[in-house]
């Protein structure tokens, strides 16, 4: 226990420390800015344009969605990329080394993934209250909601990256046959448009997967009860959404550490090496 206890204890200083690094850093700030400077032209582009059937404006629709969007991707994406990188160049077998180093390792990630959320959350959410009218129409409510949608949505897509880090055969697999799921998904979630104008066939599937219910948490939010009219069922289904993200984020408990436990037993010192040549391979 003690040894447990002292990984975690490690494993958050090294979260923090990380995400310390990155906040400084040209190369992650710039990708803050660019997606929140992308995702907020996006929105006041068709900032005129209305949700049909509705008196609503599309980006206060939008918006919403988008954030959680946003941190599925961040919270798919950046695990899977790190967890695929640092098997390749040797993070993962120094980790297995260290008693209860795994552990350790797995606590640093998750804390540095949850907080790399904040500054894009940060960039998109405040212009966008300013920009668009309609949103945060629920007062301390809304922001209640928000407080348990984006930890239980976190808990819920995390362990998808971790896992789909621990099988990608390398980084640049991931982002193919790993994330692009992950982007069809978007496509049908209800982000860019409300999930009741899509067959329904399509609906059922988008019901299956964590982002849609991300999304649909986020605009119980930020919208007006008159918003619940373009959802499933004509309401926000507040328990429902508890209840499908909590058993992602079950699910995602049981499977993930099995997984990750079998990536770490199957590096080795020679796939370190071979990635490595492989690498400056491509360099050259």
């Amino acid at each position: 226990m003690n040894r447990t206890a002292h990984a975690v204890r490690v494993g958050l200083a090294r979260g923090w420390h990380e995400f310390g690094l990155s906040v400084r850093s040209p190369q992650d700030q710039g990708f803050y800015v660019f997606m929140a400077v992308a995702t907020l032209a996006y929105l006041f582009w068709n900032r005129d344009d209305r949700v049909e059937g509705t008196s609503l404006l599309m980006p206060s629709v939008a918006l919403p969605s988008m954030l959680g969007m946003v941190m599925v991707f961040g919270t798919v994406a950046g695990p899977a990329f790190s967890l695929a990188l640092e098997r390749e160049d040797g993070t993962l077998l120094r980790a297995r080394a260290v008693p209860r180093g795994v552990t350790g390792y797995v606590t640093g990630q998750v804390l540095f993934q949850s907080l790399q959320v904040v500054p894009v959350f940060a960039l998109i959410l405040l212009p966008g209250l300013l920009l668009f009218d309609g949103l945060a129409h629920r007062g301390a409510a809304g922001w209640l909601t928000v407080a348990w949608v984006i930890p239980l949505g976190l808990l819920a897509v995390m362990p998808i990256g971790i896992v789909l880090g621990a099988l990608a055969p390398n980084a640049q697999k991931v982002g193919t046959w790993g994330m692009l799921p992950v982007f069809g998904l978007a496509a049908i979630s209800g982000i860019f448009t409300p999930i009741t104008a899509l067959w329904g066939w399509v609906q059922v599937v988008a019901q299956v997967f964590p982002m849609y219910w991300i999304g649909l948490g986020m605009r119980s939010a930020f919208l007006p009860d008159a918003a619940a009219a373009l959802e499933v069922g004509g309401s926000w289904r507040t328990w429902q959404t508890v209840a499908v993200l909590a058993a992602w984020a079950v699910a995602g408990a049981l499977a993930a550490p099995p997984v990750l436990r079998r990536a770490a037993r199957r590096t080795s010192g020679s796939q370190v090496e071979a990635a490595r040549e492989a690498a400056a391979q491509l360099v050259r």
